[in-house]
């Protein structure tokens, strides 16, 4: 049998060159004369991506940038294992040692109570001089840490500590915790792979920030971190040794990879501010999440294809070390089956899809590195306004408040229909059965209202509640808090359903400062509102909670049997939602698109 002819070798030069006008020209006979600016992307709070790019945009950024110091090795699968409040974690440890026996290569432990975690049965059972592993604390970062190295002596530990009190991240909270933050600083310095200390961007994107803010707002914590730990004992390039990034990945693939790429460009300007060497800069690590912000109650399989997009633009852009969310994590306790899908995910990307073969493999694209640029500078002009400001934690309820409005324009734009979530605003599974108990989970404290999506979700939930109750026709009832942002989804929802002249009464209807109920009986559901002090108080009465007692936290869900309830109602002056000519059940039949 012959050897097949050698094919010949291809070069792009063989390919006749294309201007920019040619592009253009084809363009506009595609859309038939449309001006093709309509095809124009805005991001929220940043640039506005165009239709397409040409060699000239690396030309207005001076040239092809350098490919990025991406990491030497491929990025770590490091799953998270939260630690719930008072436990000592010789469960999730458990699944520790199952987890890195089958692909993981470190992991992440959430402690909710630093204290009560067995770092001694934690030592038995993993080789920590050998085992890369994070802890994230809300609280005793300084007396975690010791008790480690107390449980393994003389090892160096492998991995990170992220200190995240309920405040806000590291450098966003009071100077307080500046002795424990330079007692770890101090602790790890003889651990070269252990960071002491983290950026907690995915504080930000997990509130709501967009990339840029989550990018400025993590300049603005460093800085911090930069300007308040250094002292006579702490040096600044010991400080600046311990620091890494935590961040937060959303499923918009191409920002989030640049989101990523322009940290990398943007750390050493910021170290440059502070007189240190492009070599300080070139050891920061990066570790990021698949975010908490995007993920759904309803359909939830959907957050597994989130997760790869989200985990793809993670090792496209150069995190060091990734954790992937389970898709269950909402509803569901902790189990073998989505630990390992959240798992192999990771791997399937390395192992099947080789992503960790090429260093920095967007470098050179027109589109992503104009993007990376763009996103870069939009950070750091905001950052900059951050510090002039007075910085962390100075301008924290700025920080705050700026976050928060981004978070309620995207509850906004999901409430109508103008940002897509598939299975919870657009392409629901209308047959859906819930892996879950409605009711368990509007009551349980764990389960998760800061999300993009919850709006969206409890308003689906209260009525999938409602129609359980009305088939059981029970006596009892219950009035399901839906929140203050449930206002503008009804509103934007079922605005464009309704004649204009009956848009008046329902924006009316919905007072702002006020807070949306369904109280649900065996006979009708029905929309209300209340202000958030009567709720408080209507709260204390059905549960006998005394005034006295200042420190009440009221559930999402009250139920208590029909006449308490009705006459309760009555007596703290709950007003129905009307809408003319519709009844409720019409109403959240339009909203649920039944």
């Amino acid at each position: 049998m012959s050897e097949p002819l050698p094919a010949p070798p291809v070069a792009f030069t063989e390919f006749p060159a294309l201007t920019t006008a040619a592009w253009q020209a084809r363009l506009a006979r595609d859309l038939k004369g449309q001006d093709p600016a309509v095809l124009r992307w805005p991001l929220p709070g940043g640039p506005v991506l165009e239709p397409f790019y040409h060699r000239e945009a690396l030309d207005a950024l001076g040239g092809p940038p350098a490919p990025l110091p991406f990491p030497a090795r491929p990025w770590q699968n490091v799953p998270a294992l939260p630690v719930p409040a008072g436990t000592d974690g010789h469960f999730e440890i458990e699944r520790a040692v199952t987890s890195l026996a089958h692909g993981a290569e470190g992991v992440h432990f959430e402690l909710a109570t630093a204290s009560a975690f067995d770092a001694d049965y934690l030592a038995q059972r993993l080789p920590l001089g050998a085992t890369f592993v994070g802890y994230t604390v809300a609280e005793g970062p300084d007396e975690l840490l010791a008790r480690l190295a107390a449980a393994a002596p003389g090892v160096a530990l492998r991995g990170f500590l992220c200190f995240a009190p309920l405040l806000g991240p590291e450098g966003g909270t009071p100077p307080q915790y500046a002795g424990a933050l330079r007692y770890c600083v101090a602790l790890a310095q003889t651990w070269p792979d252990f960071r002491a200390l983290a950026v907690n961007a995915a504080y930000f994107g997990n509130a709501g920030a967009t990339g840029g803010q989550q990018l400025a707002y993590g300049l603005s914590t460093a800085a911090a971190l930069l300007a308040t730990l250094p002292d006579a004992a702490t040096p600044l390039a010991a400080v600046t040794g311990a620091l890494h990034w935590h961040v937060a990945v959303g499923p918009s693939y191409f920002p989030e990879l640049a989101k990523l790429r322009a940290l990398r460009r943007l750390w050493p300007t910021l170290l440059h501010a502070y007189g240190l060497p492009p070599a300080a800069a070139a050891t920061l690590r990066v570790h990021a999440a698949t975010a908490t912000w995007t993920q759904t109650t309803l359909d939830p399989h959907t957050n597994l294809l989130r997760a790869t997009t989200e985990a793809m633009s993670a090792v496209l852009g150069g995190a060091d070390s990734l954790s992937v969310g389970t898709f269950d994590s909402l509803y569901a306790v902790p189990n073998e089956f989505s630990g390992r899908l959240a798992r192999n995910l990771s791997l399937v990307l390395r192992e099947e899809a080789h992503f960790g073969a090429v260093q920095d493999p967007a470098a050179g694209s027109y589109f992503v590195e104009t993007l990376t640029d763009e996103l870069a500078r939009a950070a750091w002009a905001l950052f900059q306004q951050t510090e002039a400001a007075g910085g962390l934690p100075e301008a924290r309820p700025l920080v705050l408040e700026a976050v928060h409005a981004t978070a309620t324009a995207t509850f906004q734009r999901i409430a109508a229909g103008k940002q897509v979530v598939v299975g919870t605003n657009r392409f629901e599974n209308r047959a859906e059965r819930f892996a879950f108990n409605p009711k368990k989970l509007l009551r349980s404290a764990a389960f998760d209202t800061t999300r993009a999506t919850y709006p969206s979700e409890v308003l689906r939930l209260a009525t999938a509640l409602h129609f359980e109750r009305r088939e059981r026709k029970t006596r009892q009832a219950a009035l399901v808090l839906l929140g203050a942002g449930v206002n503008r989804h009804i509103e934007n929802s079922f605005w464009q359903s309704l004649p204009a002249l009956e848009r008046p009464e329902l924006a009316a209807s919905h007072p702002d400062g006020t807070l949306s109920f369904l109280f649900s009986s065996p006979e009708e559901a029905t929309l209300m509102y209340a202000t958030p002090e009567q709720f408080q108080r209507f709260a204390r009465f059905l549960y006998r909670i005394p005034v006295e007692r200042q420190m009440f936290m009221a559930p999402v869900l009250l139920s208590s049997d029909l006449a308490t309830l009705q006459e309760a109602l009555r007596v703290f002056g709950f007003q129905e939602m009307r809408v003319q000519g519709y009844t409720t059940e019409e109403v959240l039949a339009r909203l649920q698109g039944r």
